[in-house]
């Protein structure tokens, strides 16, 4: 898929440059916007003498990482707008979440709510587009929502399609300048084949593509090797196929094949195009929970934990 003027000048900007590390690869983020209100630096800010600040800071902080947007987010399409207008004021490209559809997390129910109903959701996912407008934006549309399907029923299932399919309609009309991807689980959960009729389902066709391994371990060729996989299905049976991106905020060990706060795991590849996807991303930002389970016994999903976070930059 073409970018659009906006994109393709904002994308040139972000490819690594010639003034910093050697080779064709670098993990280098220039481009993309660095949330200067993080969990991560809020924590920072208020708790400079601790001796972890230094290294979650360079670590953590300072690695552009996308900001979750639910129903904690107040006026969605002014909260939406300040962010992406924010980050364009500073010629960088911020990556947002929407992560409000009803039944959300159905599944393991550790991050459970959403919006109440689907007319609901779709006001609120029209004001999200809203808010953008014309900025360039990367936003990652309702991690978990094709995979939890598997936990749905039949009617339930198609109720949740179509509620995506018009999240899809409302950005191509309302942020044109968005790339946005579908969330499509990632390699553990659901096989390449049903994954890609899932996607069709939800409408990935008036994406820009579908990303992978949100708020997972897995490592990135897996999830390179499965994201090429879902194309072919795509390709076969569509004739096409998408762009995707993976999470590596966690995924630097692998995985233990737990999901929720294991130990041991640790950070991976920084924000940057290429890699072998379109690109890698911090979406899941290291540090917050996943729920009341791991070594995050006791917190919330979300909820920013320290000692977390500094045992993922040294992986242990």
């Amino acid at each position: 898929m073409l970018l659009t003027p906006a994109l393709t000048a904002l994308a040139a900007v972000a490819q690594p440059s010639t003034a910093h590390a050697a080779g064709p690869v670098t993990t280098l983020t220039d481009g993309f916007y660095v949330d200067p209100d993080s969990t991560a630096q809020q924590w920072i800010d208020a708790h400079r003498a601790d001796g972890r600040a230094g290294a979650i800071q360079s670590s953590i902080a300072d690695v552009p990482t996308a900001r979750w947007f639910g129903n904690w987010s107040g006026a969605i399409g002014t909260a939406t707008g300040a962010y992406t207008g924010a980050a364009a004021a500073k010629g960088r490209l911020p990556i947002l979440v929407a992560y409000n559809i009803p039944d959300r997390d159905i599944c393991a129910g550790q991050s459970g709510g959403g919006a109440g109903s689907p007319a609901e959701y779709a006001t609120w996912i029209a004001a999200f587009a809203g808010g953008i407008g014309s900025r360039p934006a990367v936003v990652v549309l309702e991690p978990d929502a094709l995979g939890g399907e598997s936990c749905m029923t039949p009617a339930q299932t198609a109720v949740r399609n179509a509620m995506l399919r018009n999240a899809v309609a409302q950005f191509k009309a309302k942020a044109p300048n968005t790339l946005l991807y579908l969330d499509a689980g990632n390699p553990a959960w659901v096989g390449a084949d049903t994954m890609a009729r899932r996607l069709v389902d939800a409408g990935v066709g008036g994406a820009h593509g579908f990303s992978l391994n949100v708020s997972n371990f897995l490592p990135t060729t897996q999830n390179t090797a499965y994201g090429n996989a879902v194309n072919a299905v795509l390709r076969s049976t569509k004739g096409y196929t998408k762009p995707f991106v993976v999470d590596t905020s966690r995924n630097g060990n692998g995985s233990d094949g737990t999901w929720c706060n294991p130990p041991g795991r640790r950070i991976g590849t920084p924000t940057r195009w290429g890699g072998g996807a379109e690109m890698l991303l911090w979406i899941k930002a290291p540090g917050e929970s996943d729920g009341n389970c791991g070594t995050g016994a006791g917190s919330s999903g979300g909820q920013f934990l320290p000692e977390v976070a500094y045992k993922l930059i040294y992986g242990y």
